[in-house]
């Protein structure tokens, strides 16, 4: 009996385990962490309390729910690649059933949270991301084109927007710059990634621009992506948004971004792809504290 009721209790947690790794943690902390920000760039004072919890809570359950439903539909492709093929659904440790009914659930209840404790706009404008995300993303241009990553790429660009959403029941011009970063910055982030994965790409079918245009080609559109990016986090600061702390952190953070990059293009390694995909996510992590930092503590040029 007692053995019976330990097998139920490992049971009901290695099930927790499994629809956690669902959510793709990694990417859903990112994305609530730019969301955060968002809110806190919306107001020169303290975000509400109940606000930045319920916003916080909202976005990450439709994220995770997102990324479920992409498990979901990527299940033949994930079984095939290295860097996916441990996930719950290609082991088997959750079934198709299991999985819909988790997204659908944890997705529901997310933009419930948002449409009754936040505001009706940020619950839209989240709906909308998910659906750019789970279906138009995942299910149309994924497969069907190498500029997937670019297009797709304005769901991913969404939270800083639904943060500031969630804290003034409006989309001002400064949220939309920091759309345009995150926009700017996931090209090259995934394409340094999408290179040293291009054979299993290439294996499954997946027309990544690696395995369309080659290598050489797709190292250029990175270089040419991170100098837009570039140009793109100079836009606070040349707006008045942030001051002299902004300034410096983005364009120490940039020059070594631009370096690894032009560094890749003359001679490319698996190794400093790598290193450039890893250093990507930093980057973006930073840039937005500099925002938050900035935004508290302005310096700016007398």
């Amino acid at each position: 009996m007692i053995k019976t009721a330990l097998n139920d209790y490992s049971s009901f947690f290695k099930n927790l385990k499994n629809f956690y790794a669902l959510c793709k943690p990694r990417v859903t902390y990112l994305i609530v962490f730019t969301a955060i920000i968002g809110m806190f760039l919306a107001t020169p004072v303290m975000v509400p309390i109940e606000i930045l919890f319920f916003t916080s809570l909202g976005i990450a359950f439709v994220c995770g729910a997102a990324a479920a439903f992409n498990c979901l539909i990527e299940e033949k492709i994930d079984a095939v690649m290295a860097r996916t093929r441990g996930r719950p659904l290609p082991t088997g440790q959750l079934t198709h059933k299991e999985t819909l009914i988790f997204s659908s659930a944890l997705g529901g209840t997310g933009l419930v949270i948002l449409h009754q404790l936040v505001n009706p706009l940020t619950m839209w404008l989240t709906l909308a991301t998910f659906f750019a995300y789970a279906v138009i993303y995942t299910v149309f241009l994924k497969p069907a084109t190498p500029m997937n990553i670019v297009i797709g790429g304005a769901s991913g660009a969404m939270p800083p927007v639904l943060g500031w959403a969630a804290v003034n029941n409006s989309v001002a011009p400064e949220a939309l710059i920091l759309f345009l970063i995150i926009f700017c910055w996931t090209p090259p982030h995934f394409w340094a990634l999408a290179l040293y994965r291009r054979e299993e790409y290439a294996k499954v079918g997946m027309p990544m621009l690696p395995v369309t245009h080659g290598e050489k080609f797709t190292l250029l559109q990175i270089v040419l992506y991170t100098i837009i990016l570039a140009i793109v986090t100079m836009m606070p600061f040349s707006i008045g948004m942030t001051g002299l702390i902004y300034l410096v952190i983005a364009t120490i953070l940039n020059v070594f971004f631009l370096y690894y990059v032009v560094m890749l293009y003359r001679k490319y390694s698996d190794k400093l792809s790598m290193k450039i995909f890893r250093y990507s996510i930093w980057y973006l992590g930073l840039i937005f504290l500099a925002l938050l930092i900035d935004h508290y503590f302005k310096y700016k040029f007398i």
